[in-house]
């Protein structure tokens, strides 16, 4: 008798959806291909309980369609659980363009994006992630008006990254609180990794606030004019995981803290903009915890750019915006107590909060 042992890859072809680890009992996933552009891109709506989904969509050259997959289900569940946690009435979605969007984006086909989009119905509202811009957004509001973060002088609510960052800014400072008993970043020693729209500015106010702030990017061009800008310092060591610091800010990618770096982490704080930080949010926010470093949940600190996209469906200002985002500080502040005086993560006392949410909307459907 031949026995067949199915390697990783194989089981994953067996299961290529449902079987996902991070299928999250999702709504709906779409797979869009369209030949003349060469888009391919995939829709994640997780939960629409709240209301319709509301999501970024991201553009990357991913090494594997698999990877692209994954990144999509992670992403919208945790957009399900931003809205919720934030108290906005908006359900959870995202969306990937698989390539390089300096390479194969262009205007066609993005509005062939905007198409795809567009069939759902106002199901998943599309908004600006990583590899687009606001212009990329006005060309999708061309075919749709189902998208978010366009332009202000079309009407938009503009560029959400400096919201975002702003949101992370206060999420850093309630952590700051609770971990010294002053949220002051003055003399902390800030390490940001990744110095895109939102890291950037993060770099810029924490460092007028005259934090220590030490930087890193794969991009050597950006962390040249970066340094020069803020007058900070750029990291030039070998591995910045084991670098001693009061707060790590993980502003690129996801799944930073992982097996291979939580054991080398060397500070007080981790409070960032990256999504899905934790590889496996159980396991490493475990591992943090019992590490004693203060996890600021990634969903909740980097709600700024939901809040400033959503003003653009419910028709509020700024100052609004403003206010909405400011509270990122005091909702930090209620979990990381939450956490300490229940002993679960804060990780998971932020998910407790935001699906006890959803199931109260739940039944009163």
């Amino acid at each position: 008798m031949i026995t067949e042992v199915l390697t990783a890859n194989q089981l994953k072809k067996e299961a290529p959806v449902f079987g996902q680890l991070s299928f999250d009992n999702h709504e709906q996933v779409v797979f869009c291909q369209d030949k003349d552009t060469g888009l391919k891109a995939i829709i994640g709506v997780h939960n629409t309980i709240l209301g319709p989904a509301l999501g970024g969509t991201r553009m990357y050259d991913y090494a594997t369609e698999w990877d692209a997959l994954n990144d999509v289900l992670r992403l919208s569940r945790g957009m399900t659980y931003k809205a919720a946690i934030t108290g906005l009435n908006l359900g959870g979605g995202k969306a990937v363009i698989i390539g390089d969007p300096k390479k194969i984006k262009t205007p066609e086909l993005m509005k062939r994006f905007g198409k795809f989009v567009h069939t759902l119905g106002g199901k998943y509202y599309t908004a600006e992630d990583v590899g687009m811009e606001t212009s990329d957004m006005d060309t999708v509001r061309e075919v749709t008006p189902y998208v978010t973060g366009i332009s202000e002088a079309n009407g938009g609510a503009g560029n959400p990254s400096p919201v975002t960052a702003y949101g992370v800014y206060m999420g850093m400072k309630a952590s700051a609180k609770f971990a010294y008993g002053d949220d002051a970043l003055e003399g902390k020693r800030v390490l940001v990794q990744g110095i895109g729209h939102v890291g950037e500015e993060l770099v810029r106010l924490a460092s007028e606030e005259g934090a220590n702030v030490i930087i890193s990017d794969i991009n050597e061009e950006r962390l040249a004019a970066v340094s020069k800008k803020y007058g900070v310092d750029i990291y030039r060591g070998d591995d910045l995981y084991a670098e001693t610091a009061d707060i790590y800010a993980p502003c690129a990618l996801g799944a930073t803290v992982n097996d291979d770096t939580i054991n080398k982490l060397n500070v007080k704080i981790i409070a960032g903009a990256a999504n899905n930080q934790l590889a496996n949010e159980n396991v490493h926010g475990a591992l943090l915890q019992k590490k004693g470093i203060i996890y600021a949940p990634d969903f909740l600190i980097n709600a700024g750019g939901i809040i400033n996209v959503y003003a653009e469906i419910e028709k509020y200002g700024r100052e609004q915006i403003t206010t909405k985002t400011e509270n990122i500080y005091n909702t930090t502040l209620d979990i990381l107590n939450k956490a300490e005086v229940t002993g679960v993560t804060t990780n998971a006392a932020a998910i407790s909060i935001a699906e006890d949410r959803i199931a109260t909307r739940k039944k009163e459907l």
